[in-house]
């Protein structure tokens, strides 16, 4: 008996419980498919960096299969197309694959169901891409949650009461060889895709994802999890995980990075200054909650990729300048911390968390331009771009979203800089040009008098672009386009 376990996003051996699950079932006998699919390579929404690192990740976990004796089959073309031909080419009695949440992905695992029903083949479909599923961490009249507060209470009391679950590492199964007749292609170069990348990404796969995550939670680490708390927000430190590009293709499952924190919680007792560190490891904890609560949503509330999560929202009247988002995604608005953001995405395809909500907020309430513009310019940029936390997060920042900052919250560029970056390091770093500014002046380089400038050598207008906006104005042109839809929706 042969089994097909169909690898997606769950880019790993060790803790894929639909890969054990078909091994168990076809005693290690599992042909391990991975399918590139040009309606997926070729969609507007996906990203070269990500491709990349996907390519990367194939060619790890190829390595690991190889090394237990098996490897990736590697075919491209349709999805359904594909799985029918290897089904029927090698007699599989059933396919397993782990769970997507994006309504694409609900459509496709739909018709492939159907599919293998036709041809009477067992499917299995397991829970992996998160902590809790969509279902599990609900309301008491079993709703969905649409704060996140009440929800990361129970998502925790659900984690503590499985707690021996969550400690229990699942090491990967035993399989057996594939087959010498059943042909592969070899995992293709980027450029073999039709695919460019200027970037500057991490090395995909299971086992840079394992050694990252551990040298994460390693509480002697300089910027781990244990002043995580502390640091998370400090643009200029590297004081954050830098899990997600590996959470995003499963090359760390989100119950392994639950398990190493959860053991850290239980060995900080015997640490100095334990209350803080457990503190932060909880903090830490909590951003994996808020990755589930996006992937409720989604689940639950699937308009949200297109819409407002608040209808009324939908008939805000954006001005939508195109040269403005032009000036946002060149990283030359003026605002230093906003272009260096932005110079950080173009630069490594990826932002710092608290960097990605001074942008967005900056795009929709000083720019005025529809949050689903910098969504969609973000999936196409982001190495860990993820449909449901990156939606999450803009309308967040936009005020449409569930649990998302009142419309009245409107960050200021030059204080959000000066709390987050006070010595503008991370200006400095992305924005070279601006070296010379002395730290007074870096956040807001045109409040310098012309004599410094020129001492500097930095001419506002010459060498560094003057504010696109007035944040004062822009604030006040918000605040009215949120309460003309206010009122008409009350």
């Amino acid at each position: 008996m042969v089994w097909i376990h169909w690898f997606r996003r769950d880019l790993r051996l060790r803790d894929n419980p639909a890969l054990a699950a078909a091994a168990a079932r076809s005693n290690g006998h599992v042909i391990p498919l991975f399918i590139l699919d040009d309606a997926i390579l070729h969609a507007s929404r996906t990203g070269a960096a990500r491709i990349a690192f996907m390519i990367d990740a194939l060619r790890d976990l190829d390595a690991s299969l190889r090394s237990c004796g098996s490897r990736l089959v590697v075919r491209r073309g349709s999805t359904p197309d594909v799985i029918r031909t290897l089904v029927q080419e090698i007699g599989a009695a059933g396919v397993a694959w782990n769970r997507d949440y994006t309504p694409y992905a609900r459509q496709r695992d739909a018709q492939v169901e159907a599919l293998l029903r036709d041809l009477n083949v067992e499917t299995l479909v397991a829970e992996d891409a998160v902590i809790l599923g969509p279902d599990e961490a609900l309301t008491g009249d079993r709703r969905p949650y649409t704060v996140y507060t009440p929800y990361w209470r129970r998502w925790r009391a659900l984690v503590e009461q499985r707690r021996a679950e969550w400690l229990h590492q699942v090491d990967p199964p035993p399989l057996r060889p594939v087959p010498e007749r059943v042909a592969d292609l070899a995992i293709p170069d980027v450029a073999d895709l039709g695919v460019t990348v200027a970037q500057r990404i991490p090395p995909g796969g299971e086992t840079p994802g394992n050694a990252r995550l551990a040298a994460f939670v390693d509480l002697t680490a300089e910027h781990g999890i244990a002043g995580y708390a502390e640091g998370r927000n400090l643009l200029a430190e590297p004081a954050t995980s830098r899990l997600s590009p590996y959470l995003r293709f499963g090359c760390v499952a989100p119950r392994a990075a639950l398990r190493a924190a959860l053991r850290q919680l239980d060995a900080v007792s015997d640490e100095q200054d334990a209350e803080r560190i457990a503190r932060s490891i909880e903090t830490w904890i909590g951003e994996l909650a808020w990755r589930d609560f996006y992937y409720q949503i989604l689940w639950h509330y699937p308009h949200v990729l297109r819409r407002s999560f608040k209808p009324q929202y939908d008939a805000l009247a954006w001005e939508n300048d195109p040269a403005l988002f032009d000036a946002w995604k060149e990283g030359r608005t003026g605002y230093p911390i906003v272009d260096a953001a932005m110079r950080q995405l173009k630069q490594e395809a990826w932002m710092h968390n608290r960097a990605r909500m001074i942008v967005a907020s900056f795009l929709t309430k000083d720019l005025l331009i529809d949050w689903r513009w910098g969504e969609r310019y973000f999936m196409q940029q982001l190495v860990d771009g993820d449909h449901a936390a990156n939606n999450g997060g803009w309308q967040w920042s936009a005020g449409t979203g569930t649990d998302a900052q009142p419309y009245f919250r409107v960050f200021n560029p030059v204080s959000q800089g000066q709390k987050f970056d006070p010595r503008g390091e991370y200006v400095r770093r992305y924005l070279p040009e601006l070296a010379p500014v002395p730290d007074r002046y870096i956040h807001a380089p045109w409040m310098m008098p012309y004599a410094e400038q020129r001492r500097c050598g930095v001419v506002i207008g010459r060498d560094y672009p003057a504010p696109i906006v007035n944040h004062a104005e822009r604030r006040m042109r918000a605040l009215a386009l949120y309460r003309a839809v206010l009122s008409v929706a009350l």
